[in-house]
């Protein structure tokens, strides 16, 4: 049925339980799991930005947020191989986060992607907006949402 599992996670405790439940889905069902994290692009320059600050600033926000990724993904895969559950992890960068879960998950070859929600309701929705309800309405695959 299902074989590999999208997760996407951002390190977050709501992404610990997104974990926890992925694998313990993921062993019930001889699945494998592929672990994802989107980092943000960097930043663009400020007016009166000098060229040289503004490089610097950028080799440090990409060498924090792939520092990020690989701290995130390697404990996903810890807790993966304790529970016995084939993982693989992959990151990208983009501010496209919704786009870059399903375009993922599809090129990975996963048939079910498994998300969090903080289910803030509609206030909430409208003001920070809703990952999990923006890949529900886009993606092709199934979607399992846990609150």
């Amino acid at each position: 049925m299902y074989r590999n599992l999208f997760v996407p996670v951002d390190g977050s405790p709501l992404s610990e339980r997104a974990m926890i439940e992925s694998i313990a889905l993921a062993k019930q069902l001889g699945a494998a799991i592929t672990g994802f994290v989107v980092e943000p692009d960097p930043p663009l320059p400020t007016v009166g930005t000098e060229l040289k600050n503004y490089a610097r600033q950028t080799e440090k926000h990409i060498e924090r947020t792939d520092t990020h990724a690989h701290k995130v993904l390697s404990h996903f895969e810890v807790k993966a191989a304790e529970a016995g559950v084939a993982f693989t992890g992959l990151h990208a960068r983009t501010d496209g986060v919704d786009r870059a879960i399903i375009d993922q998950a599809e090129q990975s070859g996963c048939d079910m992607i498994v998300m969090m929600t903080h289910g803030r309701g509609a206030l909430g929705e409208l003001v920070f907006g809703s990952h999990t309800k923006n890949v529900l309405s886009r993606s092709k695959l199934p979607l399992l949402v846990l609150h």
